[in-house]
């Protein structure tokens, strides 16, 4: 017969940490209620399975970089034009686009919430496992253009093929210089039919010689984006502004 003072052991070596800190109570509760073994079994690879779920989550939402309290449910669609609610529901239910490597554009003017709408996209993936990236188009630029600077920028390519999702918030914000337009045409042509990007930008494509300075670059950088994806416009009037108003009514009541 089995030793169970070896079993908190046995779990150890076996990584079953979130087992080990419940076998005891579990099975103290299986003994009260007459459980079957198999249906002990079961719970315990339940608490287990859920554990991993809740902290891989943890691990995925960290290294996204995903900004906190965005949620397709907290945005106010009423207030806009160009996308519903339903459609970007569609995009988090429905995943073939990721696997297909299409992409997700959202124009509109600042203070529209394309950044909210972007990161919410980001965190519904996150919790059916997706792997994600959010990150500033500026930046993310800066960091291939060092990269470039090293000769190392076909390594820094790929290690962000390891992102089902590149979400480049504010892409209109990348300056206008030969050195990083060309490492963004770079990312856009590496990622095309292969890796999903979602881009939010206030510029329309018409505007974009201004990012990429050059318009045969602007064309090919276009046409690689726009071969697969799907295109929102949002229009409204400014979130910000409505709210400035607004705080500004309720100051001028108080005086």
């Amino acid at each position: 017969m089995a030793n169970i003072q070896s079993l908190p052991l046995l779990l150890k070596e076996l990584r079953l940490t979130a087992i080990g800190k419940t076998w005891q109570c579990l099975s103290e509760k299986a003994i009260k209620e007459d459980w079957e073994p198999a249906q002990f079994l079961v719970e315990c690879c339940e608490i287990e399975t859920n554990q991993r779920y809740e902290n891989k989550l943890k691990r995925l939402l960290k290294e996204s970089q995903l900004p906190t309290g965005k949620q397709l449910s907290q945005y106010n669609f009423s207030e806009i034009k160009g996308v519903t609610a339903h459609q970007l529901q569609q995009k988090v239910n429905q995943l073939d686009w990721l696997k297909q490597g299409h992409n997700v554009l959202l124009f509109g003017a600042s203070g529209l919430g394309k950044t909210h709408l972007g990161a919410a996209i980001g965190h519904a993936l996150i919790a059916q496992s997706i792997r994600v990236k959010f990150i500033s188009s500026t930046a993310l630029v800066q960091q291939l253009q060092k990269a470039k600077e090293e000769l190392s920028l076909e390594d820094a390519l790929k290690k962000l093929d390891k992102y089902e999702l590149l979400i480049l918030d504010d892409i209109g914000y990348v300056k206008k210089n030969d050195s990083e337009s060309q490492v963004l045409f770079e990312l856009i042509a590496h990622r095309y039919e292969r890796s999903s990007l979602l881009i939010t930008t206030n510029q329309a494509f018409s505007e974009w010689d201004s990012i990429f300075g050059d318009n045969m670059m602007t064309v090919a950088a276009i046409d690689r984006l726009v071969h697969h994806a799907d295109i929102y416009k949002i229009e409204g009037e400014s979130y910000r502004k409505k709210q400035a108003m607004k705080s500004n009514q309720e100051t001028s009541q108080v005086n």
